[in-house]
């Protein structure tokens, strides 16, 4: 069997399970109501998965420290998304930040 012969079937299917849990949201919502409880530890666990990301993102680098570089132009995001800069100007204030360390030897 081919690599293609199984790749495109799986991506096949996790389009349509994308799609059909996507789709249930707005129709079970009408129908399903979660206690207050289980919705505040619904969005505080989105909320941790998506810091999870970010740290590791930011820090590693396969299996080590990505180095100085990276974090600095998270950290150079961070604070215009704060002071809320336009996104263009968030992105291209981090790559610059993150390549002119990188230029002076930062690693």
């Amino acid at each position: 069997m081919t690599d293609s012969a199984v790749l495109i079937p799986a991506i096949v299917l996790l389009a349509i399970g994308t799609y059909a849990t996507r789709l249930l949201g707005p129709v079970l919502r009408r129908r399903m109501r979660l206690p207050l409880t289980s919705r505040r530890l619904i969005a505080a666990a989105a909320v941790v998965l998506l810091t999870a990301v970010l740290a590791v993102s930011t820090f590693t680098d396969g299996d080590g420290f990505a180095g100085v570089a990276r974090p600095a132009g998270v950290l150079v995001a961070g604070i215009l998304a704060w002071r809320r800069a336009p996104f263009a100007l968030i992105v291209i204030a981090a790559a610059v930040t993150t390549a002119l360390l990188r230029l002076m030897g930062v690693p």
